[in-house]
């Protein structure tokens, strides 16, 4: 199997497609953050990120509206600089319904999503 990669519509004002890594490690979906302004995403806060090398960095976050297969979900995306990796993260995959086929590295629908069951006293 190799690197999952899947084909991504960000849709803002303008549209945008790009083909991404799949990392089921990064929460968030990372974005060329120039990209996202020049189609009207706009960011609302700042965060720290820990990189896998031990680095913290701050980036930009907002929400965009993204679409694979056919499916649609707003997610956040992390405004990208030039240095980082573009990636199709966690949070993104399970609000479609999403998830990575071990086999086949394909993406698929999720088979089951969580749901707890609230116990009233």
């Amino acid at each position: 199997m190799g690197i999952s990669k899947a084909r991504v519509k960000i849709i803002g004002e303008k549209e945008l497609e790009k083909e991404l890594i799949v990392d089921t490690g990064s929460v968030y979906t990372w974005i060329n953050g120039k990209e996202l302004c020049e189609i009207g995403i706009k960011p609302h806060t700042e965060r720290s990120f820990k990189t896998i090398t031990g680095e913290v960095v701050r980036r930009k976050i907002g929400r965009a509206l993204i679409e694979i297969n056919g499916k649609r979900e707003f997610t956040v995306v992390v405004f990208a600089e030039e240095k980082d990796q573009e990636v199709l993260g966690l949070h993104a995959l399970e609000g479609l319904g999403l998830e990575v086929d071990v086999t086949t590295g394909e993406l698929k629908e999720a088979e089951a999503i969580l749901a707890l069951r609230v116990r009233m006293f």
